[in-house]
């Protein structure tokens, strides 16, 4: 018996990901849980180098910065509670120092701008369609970096609007990279503090839009990370603490779904080899001095040399 209904998915037949492949993700909190997995299996791949980016037109103005190679000066910065922000970045950027700020974000434009331009993939996870508008400036923030909410107009982007966004970010990056296939999907995260219905209002926007940009003959496609823990996974025991976040199994879960679809055969297998060299790395003996514990880091670092042979990117 089937004790869970699921939602059929497909291996992507062309452009796959492999370990050749130079990944780019921007977005939710969610593309951190890819990265992360990315990451640990050896990937070459960078995730959000402004920090975390949850509704499309922080992401739109990332990547139009990056490509115009923005410089920042004083004007795009404020201090706020002891620290410097920025309110096209996430505070993980923020710093006590006005000079470590600036530097930190022109280095991060160039290097953004270098990562669009090689990018094999760039995989955008939207998280919300609420944003906040700063009031003085009449522009939307990335962040409000805890600026009292009276200096904001909390709006919900219409469909058109972040259909505008989507294909303002398709156009850009395949001005400077033709070959780069761009990922969507939508954060399985639920934005309750914005409210359940409006969470949901949000959500639907943002997949109403997206699957007005999907087209695969123009390497444009989606991913249904929020279906798949709205539906396959739709049980509490798949969620964090809060109940709102997946847990690790649920991430686990949905990634696993992404290798499926996206993942060469050969790329799945190296995966395995990666894994078991992770998990060696990680091996507390009981006897560190032992014959056998010694044995067993020899076959480990042939391991290691064996990969890195074939891929010399990979750093244990």
């Amino acid at each position: 018996m089937i004790f869970q209904t699921q939602i059929p998915l497909k291996k992507q037949p062309h452009h796959q990901i492999d370990y050749n492949s130079n990944l780019l993700l921007l977005g939710s909190c969610f593309s951190e849980n890819i990265g992360n997995k990315l990451s640990y299996y050896k990937f070459q791949s960078e995730q959000n180098p402004f920090g975390i980016l949850f509704h499309p037109k922080a992401i739109e103005q990332l990547v139009t910065n990056s490509i115009n190679q923005k410089e920042y000066t004083e004007d795009a910065i404020f201090f706020h509670n002891e620290r410097w922000h920025c309110f096209e970045t996430h505070s993980v950027l923020s710093s006590p120092s006005k000079e470590e700020l600036l530097n930190n974000l022109n280095n991060n434009i160039k290097s953004t701008f270098k990562q669009l331009k090689n990018a094999s993939h760039v995989i955008i996870t939207l998280g919300t369609a609420w944003v906040y508008r700063e009031i003085a400036t009449d522009t939307f923030v990335a962040n409000c970096h805890k600026i009292p909410q009276k200096k904001f107009l909390k709006e919900l982007l219409s469909i058109d609007e972040i259909l505008e966004s989507l294909e303002a970010i398709n156009s850009l990056v395949q001005s400077i990279n033709k070959d780069a296939s761009i990922i969507y999907t939508v954060s399985p995260v639920r934005h309750i503090k914005d409210g359940f219905i409006e969470n949901q209002r949000s959500k639907a926007h943002l997949l109403s839009a997206i699957h007005q940009v999907v087209e695969p003959r123009k390497k444009v496609y989606y991913f249904p990370s929020y279906e798949i823990m709205m539906d396959e996974l739709r049980d509490y025991r798949f969620y964090a603490e809060d109940m709102i976040h997946p847990n690790q199994t649920a991430i686990n879960y949905i990634c696993d779904k992404f290798s499926d679809v996206w993942f060469t055969e050969d790329t799945l297998k190296v995966m395995k080899e990666v894994e078991t060299i992770q998990k060696g790395l990680t091996h507390k003996p009981f006897n560190p001095n032992s014959e056998a514990h010694q044995l067993f880091l020899e076959k480990l670092q042939q391991k290691k040399e064996t990969l890195l042979q074939a891929f010399p990117f990979m750093n244990f």
